[in-house]
C-alpha cells in the first residue's frame, strides 16, 4: 500500500470516528470558514500549563472534522510550550515547508499532502487556529 493510501485512510478513519468529539464546557473557540462551509467549536481544559483534554464539535469537510480528531489526540497530554511548537511545525508542513522534527506532529503527518492543495490549507488549519487561540488566552490568564 503506498504512503498516499494509507494517508487518506488515517484521514478518512477520523473523519467518520472522529475522537474526542462533542464539547464538554471548557474554554472553547468557535471558528467559520464561509467559503467553503467549515464551523468548528475547540474546547480545551488546561491546567498548570499542560493540556489535560481537547475536544471539538462543528461540521465542515472530511480535511476539517479529520484534522480537529488528529489535533485532539496529538495536542492532549502535552504542555502549552511543547503544543505551541507543534501547531507551528504543522503549519509549515501544510505550507509545503520543511519541519525539524516529524515525529512531534504524530499522526498529523497524514496531512503533508495539502500543501499541493491550497484551496484546502484553511480546512486542514481551521481547528489547529482555534486552539492557538485558546493556547494564547490561557497563557494570559496566567
Amino acid at each position: 500500500m503506498d504512503l498516499k493510501n494509507l494517508y487518506r485512510q488515517v484521514i478518512m478513519d477520523h473523519y467518520k470516528n472522529p475522537r474526542h468529539k462533542g464539547l464538554k464546557g471548557y474554554k472553547q473557540v468557535h471558528l467559520r470558514n464561509p467559503s467553503c462551509g467549515d464551523d468548528i467549536y475547540v474546547e480545551a481544559d488546561i491546567h498548570d500549563g499542560v493540556i489535560k483534554e481537547v475536544f471539538h464539535d462543528g461540521s465542515g469537510c472530511s480535511i476539517c472534522c479529520s484534522s480537529a480528531s488528529v489535533m485532539s489526540e496529538v495536542l492532549t497530554g502535552k504542555d502549552v510550550k511543547t503544543a505551541n511548537r507543534i501547531i507551528n511545525d504543522y503549519y509549515q508542513m501544510i505550507k509545503g515547508e520543511p519541519i525539524a522534527d516529524e515525529d512531534l506532529l504524530e499522526e498529523a503527518l497524514v496531512y503533508q499532502g495539502v500543501s499541493q492543495f491550497p484551496a484546502r490549507i484553511k480546512c486542514a488549519t481551521i481547528a489547529w487556529k482555534a486552539m492557538e487561540e485558546l493556547l494564547g488566552e490561557s497563557k494570559n490568564e496566567q
